[in-house]
């Protein structure tokens, strides 16, 4: 009961009232497609293509099949289990759905598409609502199509030549980059050197998706017998030769000193970086290009 009554105060601000009240039209459900296992096989921006300008790409990850009215059982890749999570119906073709404010495009037995919304106060942002999720039956895609969710879900020809492009658009601009989806590798080659990356901490069962660690890959790096005590955080451009490049100290810096710091910052990685590292540059769909990531060095004499 008390579910059913927060529900019910969340929902009043969605209610329109009037004087000459009219029976309100039967709303949207997925009572036609229970029990049907979905994959998704699709996730892009309204301009058709999976990925941001940044680099960031979606990748389609859903599993679900609904249960009834207000439930569904959806694949957790954290846990690596199916959950059953809340459904509920809002407005219009608006419902949340395991936590996520969607707005229903199209349903059949075969496939469904859904609008991501971007809610804040209860408010949708038209602007930002850009994303949408196509998913297929698993009889649909198997016994019809003859196929895989696997070969589905792979990048489309668009996104080739999208990325094709913006390799060439940050090849020949020093400071330019964009996150590589198979990114940069770091390798010591010396005792002198030990590296770590470090990685986020990330809740197993959440149903967020956290943002991909190759956005901005980030390594601890130490190094005995330096010239002096030091510790420094930078970021730094790996180009498609696998060179390294500064790029900014992420060290607030007083004014005074920041042009002397960012001077010895070069030089360390002159000095002990490239001699020390072997560097494979970042790739997106297969092909290099340049990409950032954060270090945070430490010396010791």
């Amino acid at each position: 009961m008390r579910n059913k009554y927060y529900l019910f105060v969340i929902l009043i601000p969605f209610i329109s009232l009037s004087c000459k009240q009219k029976a309100a039209p039967e709303h949207p459900s997925f009572k036609s497609v229970f029990g049907i296992k979905f994959t998704e096989v699709k996730r892009v921006f309204d301009n058709g293509l999976s990925f941001a300008q940044n680099g960031y790409q979606m990748r389609p990850d859903w599993q679900l099949t609904f249960v009834s009215t207000d439930s569904v059982n959806i694949y957790s890749p954290g846990k690596k289990i199916f959950l059953n999570c809340p459904v509920a119906f809002d407005h219009d073709s608006v419902f949340n759905v395991a936590w996520a404010w969607i707005k229903l495009r199209k349903l059949s037995k075969d496939s469904m598409v859904f609008q991501v919304l971007h809610v804040e106060n209860q408010v949708i942002s038209d602007t930002k609502s850009n994303m949408f999720m196509t998913l297929y039956a698993d009889d649909y895609i198997k016994n019809k199509l003859h196929t895989t969710a696997q070969q589905l879900q792979h990048p489309s020809r668009k996104d080739t030549l999208y990325i094709k492009k913006r390799i060439a658009e940050v090849t020949n601009i020093t400071d330019s980059a964009f996150s590589a989806t198979e990114q940069a590798i770091l390798k010591s080659k010396s005792a002198t050197l030990i590296l770590e990356q470090v990685k986020p901490d990330v809740d197993p069962g959440s149903m967020e998706e956290p943002l991909p660690t190759y956005m901005l890959p980030e390594y601890n790096i130490s190094i005995s017998k330096a010239y002096d005590d030091f510790y420094y955080s930078f970021s730094v451009i790996i180009d498609a030769k696998g060179e390294m490049q500064f790029y900014r100290s992420t060290t607030v810096l007083m004014p005074e000193f920041a042009e002397r710091t960012k001077k010895t910052i070069r030089a360390i990685i002159a000095g002990y970086l490239k001699h020390y590292l072997d560097i494979t540059p970042g790739k997106t769909l297969g092909m290099p290009h340049a990409s950032m990531i954060l270090l945070n060095m430490t010396g010791k004499k």
